[in-house]
């Protein structure tokens, strides 16, 4: 009995050991975990006599680092997930804060303005400031009620699928979020996003002239970091993270008139020699709506005997239940709403064609890199509302009615008026 007593015991004080053991070792753990997430910033520069504290504020700025702290599930997720975010991203779009003799070493640790920045003295015109408060007013009551219905309006961020989260480019350095939509000078704004996230060398410098940079370059997806390529970085974080972004960071989009988008796109894929498009997309055309069941296999071949599709054909191949049946409709003639989804982002500017210069400039004033970027001056010939009648000429009226259904989304959300002469006659 007594063996067996101080069996007992001994177990009992070996194990009470232990405990205290583990219990000094996470003490320990922590202290060093919260020291090297403790932020480094150089700090403003100070004098000789100011780099001398009292003894006693030292003494209590270690027993304030020293005291641990026990934060709660959410935050620990949110600090988690905030080491992704580069410092000072969300600047852009916070206030600067005011300079102060008395601001601690914190508060400089938390704002670390890039040099780059512009500070401008004079306000925003006011008829640029109107127009982006009507365009993000106007998204914003027909998103929140029923007197325009279409798929998809009332999903959650979360219900929409990785895939379709594919044209939103994020850009790190300068919070930036931009989706780009096909037709829209989607290629001169990949361009400023490749120069603003400094993703393409010259000499081992960024390449800060847009205009350089190749049109085949600016498309390429290896250039962009969009949101549907989160999931192979941050994996369980990946939508969580998307949030937090969307939440910090400007976002922005360009759009133009429905239809007149449409004709960009026929003209640019289809009357021109476009391989790739006629073998994915016009031989189809060409089959079910031109009554040449053994098509040219190649683009050259259909354009030496006069056999490439037509914009009539163009329409019906949008309109055929079948085409979507197949796959989803090609970016270049996607519905916006499909492609930015701007009922479930609320986008802090909303730029249209038809103004793209003045929104150009006002964009870049707001994001403070003006000083840094310029929007380029297309010089390439685009579509004239004015010839919009003559192009839909060929098309029945009850057909031009079908696709302003297909299309009216877009029309009533970015503010295009109905083209009541097209659709009237």
């Amino acid at each position: 009995m007594g063996t067996s007593r101080m069996f007992h015991i001994f177990v009992l004080l070996g194990s009470a050991f232990m405990i205290l053991l583990i219990i000094l070792y996470w003490t320990e753990v922590g202290a060093s975990r919260q020291y090297l997430h403790t932020p480094v910033s150089p700090g403003p520069k100070m004098t000789n006599g100011a780099q001398q504290q009292p003894q006693q504020q030292q003494q209590q700025q270690q027993q304030q680092a020293q005291t641990p702290q026990i934060p709660s599930f959410l935050s620990d997720i949110d600090a988690f997930v905030n080491q992704f975010l580069e410092p000072g991203t969300g600047e852009p779009t916070d206030p600067v804060p005011a300079e102060t003799s008395n601001q601690s070493e914190k508060a400089e640790e938390r704002y670390v303005p890039r040099q780059e920045w512009k500070i401008h003295l004079t306000p925003v015109a006011a008829e640029l400031r109107q127009r982006q408060e009507y365009r993000q007013r106007l998204l914003k009551e027909l998103c929140a009620n029923d007197s325009l219905m279409f798929p998809g309006k009332k999903r959650s961020f979360d219900d929409i699928p990785n895939k379709e989260l594919d044209h939103l480019i994020v850009d790190d350095r300068h919070g930036v979020i931009y989706c780009y939509v096909p037709k829209v000078a989607c290629t001169n704004w990949k361009r400023i996003m490749i120069v603003l996230s400094e993703s393409l060398l010259h000499d081992g410098v960024p390449q800060r002239d847009p205009m350089v940079i190749p049109r085949e370059l600016a498309h390429n997806g290896s250039m962009h970091f969009t949101f549907n390529k989160f999931w192979k970085r941050y994996g369980k974080f990946a939508r969580h993270l998307m949030k937090v972004k969307l939440k910090k960071y400007t976002k922005f989009l360009f759009v133009r008139d429905p239809f007149l988008r449409l004709i960009s796109a026929y003209r640019d894929k289809f009357q021109l020699h476009n391989e790739d498009f006629y073998r994915r997309f016009g031989k189809v055309m060409l089959q079910r709506y031109a009554n040449q069941p053994t098509p040219p296999d190649a683009v050259d071949q259909a354009f030496a005997v006069g056999a490439h599709p037509s914009f009539s054909h163009f329409i019906q191949y949008l309109l055929d239940p079948q085409t979507e049946k197949d796959s989803p409709f090609n970016e270049h003639w996607q519905q916006v709403y499909r492609l930015c989804h701007p009922c479930q982002i609320q986008y802090d500017f909303v730029g249209h064609l038809e103004t793209a210069e003045e929104d150009a400039e006002h964009l870049l004033r707001l994001l403070r890199v003006d000083n840094v970027v310029e929007f380029p001056t297309s010089h390439r010939n685009v579509t004239a509302s004015d010839s919009e009648s003559d192009w839909f000429g060929m098309v029945p009226l009850e057909v031009r009615r079908e696709l302003y259904k297909l299309y009216e989304p877009d029309f009533r959300l970015f503010g295009y008026n109905r083209p009541d002469p097209i659709l009237n006659e």
